[in-house]
């Protein structure tokens, strides 16, 4: 019997899960090291293939099903997920910044005229980013996709029926009417769940930090409880620590994000084709100890 072992890193696309040979009776226990592999699936091949005009082979990576390596597809896909990043941060600084500017600001003024395009445009980035992340768990990534969905349904629900009859948009709603921040608040916890990822697998302070300030900054909106000026010095941080975050996506390697190829290519194949590759792989890991003893 073989069984794929996720740790809580390796579940999230931190680190890789690992493959092990379970006796009957045992209880799965991580492997030391991944299994080194000869078989490639004909994703895994064509993903190996030298681009057209190269004369070398790209680098490849070790995963756990076998060696992987980075191709153009796979690096659109990282520069879009961190597109929609820096989408989603500049669309909430600038209408963030609204709040630290004077009254009589122009600037001010012509912002607020945009909130509900900023906020749309932001949610659309947030809601790419959310489509293209790597998670080798898939409940866990729908997780995060139906918070944004929920956000982006109540966001929709309040600007019809309560921000549009008073002649108001939905930001300038949400921001004179505390409870609205039920409705919006699944968007920005899709939010709080990428930055959890994110700074769990990269050791990320600014992730980390944003994992507490934005919901610290809204549930203390929402009670009524917190003094205007921590809520701005939050709004502050926040601000401070999306620019950071977004920003620094683009000085890790594309690698980083993508995670270990080879579990999304096994999740593609038929179940079939699963439980081959497994007996073949627990076969060569069987094989491998035997050589070792000898």
């Amino acid at each position: 019997m073989a069984a794929i072992i996720f740790t809580p890193l390796a579940s999230l696309g931190c680190r890789q899960p690992h493959l092990v040979a379970l006796p009957h009776g045992r209880r799965a226990r991580p492997s030391p090291r991944p299994v080194s592999m000869r078989w490639r699936s004909p994703t895994a091949m064509a993903s190996v293939t030298p681009p057209p005009g190269s004369n070398s082979p790209p680098q490849l990576y070790p995963g756990v099903y076998g060696p992987w390596s980075v191709d153009s597809a796979d690096v659109r896909e990282v520069v879009l997920y961190r597109a929609g990043l820096v989408t989603a941060a500049t669309t909430f600084i600038a209408g963030a910044s609204t709040a630290l500017l004077p009254e009589d600001n122009a600037v001010k003024g012509l912002i607020q005229g945009l909130y509900d395009p900023l906020y749309v445009v932001g949610a659309g980035g947030l809601g790419a980013s959310l489509f293209l992340i790597h998670i080798y768990v898939t409940p866990i990534k729908r997780t995060l996709q139906l918070l944004w969905a929920v956000g982006v349904l109540g966001s929709l629900g309040i600007a019809v029926n309560f921000a549009a009859p008073v002649n108001q948009g939905l930001v300038e709603f949400v921001l004179n009417n505390r409870a609205g921040i039920w409705a919006v608040g699944p968007l920005f916890a899709s939010l709080t769940g990428l930055v959890f990822k994110e700074g769990l697998c990269y050791g990320k302070l600014e992730a980390a930090a944003l994992f507490f300030v934005i919901p610290s900054l809204l549930l203390g909106r929402l009670s009524g409880v917190m003094d205007e000026k921590v809520q701005l010095g939050l709004l502050a941080a926040w601000m401070a620590l999306f620019a950071l975050f977004a920003s620094r996506k683009f000085t890790q390697p594309i690698k980083d994000d993508i995670g270990d190829k080879s579990v999304f290519m096994f999740n593609a194949l038929s179940e079939d084709e699963q439980q081959a590759l497994l007996s073949r792989l627990q076969s060569q890991q069987a094989l491998q100890k035997t050589e070792v003893a000898d």
